[in-house]
């Protein structure tokens, strides 16, 4: 019997050695590799900056304290996501308002957005779940159709002049779709990104992520990168490395504010991953459409990953629904696949049935697209590193445990 895990983390020597280089560097915490890592994805998203920090999670934390959401505001998140993107909100004093899924889809429902739009709405932030990038165009036509709604109460509020779209692009580096203004990465496709580097992401730095953002007229990204860095070591007006120049130790605290840096240990798994990206996306995609030819005569429903006309995935997650199934059912078939020793996961249980979203006052009963979407859905195994026999004997451990 293999053991099958679910998503180990793909890394060479070239990373180890990467690594090595920093520690024998004499500098490991925030410095030139995170510059430089910063650097490298600002060149492949094709965004104006990059800010690394510890997590998606501070990621989209910090963004929204950037732009001045507070207690009072609002911000539309789907259902239908990890509690990073909705629990962030509420970091900053913010409600989160929760949008159903679309019917059959893990994205948000575009035609439910306007009628929870108001004058309190600041942030809408879409996740791009598996990896397949949402559809911003739809999300930007909706805000400017509600652009007469919108109440700023500080500058960067009104250079945008609108409700802001704040990408939880997660699970989607390396991702891109057809646009208005052609084709885009993601990291360009929102005003602001934010990107997850967690272990079993397609690309790691063991913990980590970044926020890439748009240029925009009349808003000065040396500035925004400026209060990133200030929010992210606790006010400090300079760095570590700045600091340990000769005579330059003095330094002023301009907020008390958070610890969510990166280091260059970290970024220096995240360089190297990133030159290797596309090479492990082209693996995802082939293990993808294995999957696909393999389960195209089962009762399944699975998450379309490739449109060459609309978007191209990242091949983070590989969801299937078990069509006409249950919990009961679903549930048994990860335990099943477990006593074959494959590893699986569920992508996602709705906020509305997790504890803290019930006591804001959510029910999943207002939810049914969402927990439609959940209750017979499982996510296969899928990583770069998976090899073809791998990928059959998950395949013949799908079929052998909806079978039996």
């Amino acid at each position: 019997m293999m053991k099958i895990p679910f998503s180990p983390p793909d890394i060479t020597d070239e990373e180890i050695d990467e690594v090595v280089d920093t520690l024998q560097s004499g500098w490991i915490t925030t410095g030139p590799k995170t510059k430089k890592f910063e650097n490298m994805i600002t060149k492949f998203c094709i965004s104006d900056r990059t800010v690394c920090l510890d997590s998606c999670t501070s990621a989209l934390e910090m963004t929204l304290r950037i732009l001045g959401v507070k207690r009072g505001d609002e911000v539309i998140v789907p259902a239908y996501t990890y509690t990073a993107t909705a629990s962030a909100v509420c970091h900053v004093g913010a409600t989160p308002i929760l949008v159903d899924c679309m019917p059959n889809s893990v994205q948000m429902d575009y035609d439910k957005l306007p009628y929870l739009i108001n004058s309190r709405t600041k942030v809408i932030i879409p996740v791009d779940l598996g990896g397949v990038p949402c559809d911003y165009d739809r999300v930007f036509e909706i805000v400017e159709q509600k652009r007469n709604l919108f109440i700023p109460v500080n500058p960067i509020q009104e250079a945008f002049g609108r409700i802001i779209i704040l990408a939880d692009a997660a699970h989607s580096i390396g991702a891109k779709r057809v646009t208005k203004r052609g084709t885009k990465r993601v990291g360009t496709l929102a005003d602001f990104t934010a990107f997850s580097f967690h272990a079993v992401k397609n690309l790691t730095t063991g913990e980590g992520g970044a926020v890439t953002w748009r240029k925009h007229p009349d808003i000065n990204s040396d500035e925004i990168y400026k209060q990133y860095m200030l929010l992210s070591l606790h006010g400090q007006s300079k760095d570590a490395l700045a600091k340990t120049q000769l005579g330059s130790w003095e330094y002023d605290i301009i907020g008390t504010y958070f610890k969510c840096n990166m280091t260059d240990i970290m970024a220096s798994i995240g360089m190297v991953q990133l030159k290797r990206l596309p090479e492990m996306l082209k693996r995802r995609r082939e293990i993808i459409e294995f999957y696909n030819r393999e389960l195209s005569d089962q009762s399944v429903s699975v998450l379309q990953h490739y449109s060459e006309k609309e978007f191209i995935s990242s091949g983070h997650l590989y969801l299937v629904k078990l069509m006409w199934q249950d919990e009961e059912y679903r549930n048994m078939v990860i335990e099943r696949m477990a006593g074959y020793g494959v590893a699986t996961n569920v992508h996602y249980k709705p906020l509305p049935m997790m504890t803290a979203y019930k006591r804001m006052g959510y029910n999943i009963k207002d939810f049914p697209n969402a927990f439609n979407m959940y209750k017979n859905e499982i996510t296969l195994p899928l990583y770069s590193k998976m090899t073809d026999e791998q990928a059959q004997y998950v395949i013949e451990s799908f079929k052998r445990a909806t079978r039996d």
